[in-house]
């Protein structure tokens, strides 16, 4: 598939400027090396249903980015990371901060040690693990909608800080899953998300530990 990537350059330089993000100077043609290199990967090992540049531009580079103000702390956590979203993408835009990426698919895990080798990702280790066997603790932990919040804290909580943030990216707001919120967790903040290009819902839910 044809990579058009100065047109991609605009489209990512405009996005960013809607979202009113200081970035470094060299993230976006860092960022435009990965969607390249995941584009490539993604022709044999189907990481990501979606596979139109432009398209990815939006529902990858930017829908990551989107969050990129509320992440906080110097270490993080991005569980069932999957192709890298959002934690290659917010590692590249904050290079300040350590990232752990987390997940057990072995070609998942394989792509992104390739990420991280390939674009010199020196604040990124990658864990093919389950989330359950993750050990450590994170001042922020993302995920993208990779299971139900319950499970999630569940499986990960252990992981977060007990001063730390997180970050749960879904679509609609999930009453059913606010209502089965284990004990110790607390939802913080709902934000919805405006990611340019992109017709539909994103939220943002912040959840801290209770009595954090």
């Amino acid at each position: 598939m044809d990579f058009p990537r100065s047109a991609l350059e605009r489209q990512l330089g405009d996005g960013v400027d809607a979202l009113a993000l200081p970035l470094p100077a060299d993230a976006p043609a860092r960022l435009l090396d990965y969607l390249a290199l995941l584009a490539r990967w993604n022709r044999s090992f189907n990481l990501t249903a979606v596979r139109e540049p432009r398209a990815m531009v939006t529902r990858h580079l930017l829908d990551s980015l989107a969050i990129l103000p509320h992440v906080e702390g110097s270490s993080a956590a991005d569980l069932g990371s999957g192709a890298g979203l959002p934690g290659i993408v917010l590692a590249i835009a904050a290079p300040e901060r350590q990232w752990l990426l987390v997940d057990s698919n072995g070609k998942k895990a394989r792509f992104l040690r390739a990420a991280v080798r390939e674009l010199g990702l020196g604040n990124v280790r990658v864990a093919q693990q389950r989330v359950e066997d993750v050990q450590g603790r994170f001042d922020c932990i993302t995920a993208r909608a990779f299971a139900s919040l319950p499970d999630m804290l569940a499986w990960g909580g252990h992981l977060l800080a007990a001063d730390g943030v997180w970050l749960a990216m879904k679509g609609q707001r999930p009453d059913d899953e606010l209502a089965a919120l284990p004990a110790g967790f607390a939802l913080e903040a709902e934000t919805a998300l405006a990611v340019p290009g992109l017709d539909a819902a994103r939220q943002l839910l912040t959840l801290r530990r209770a009595g954090a």
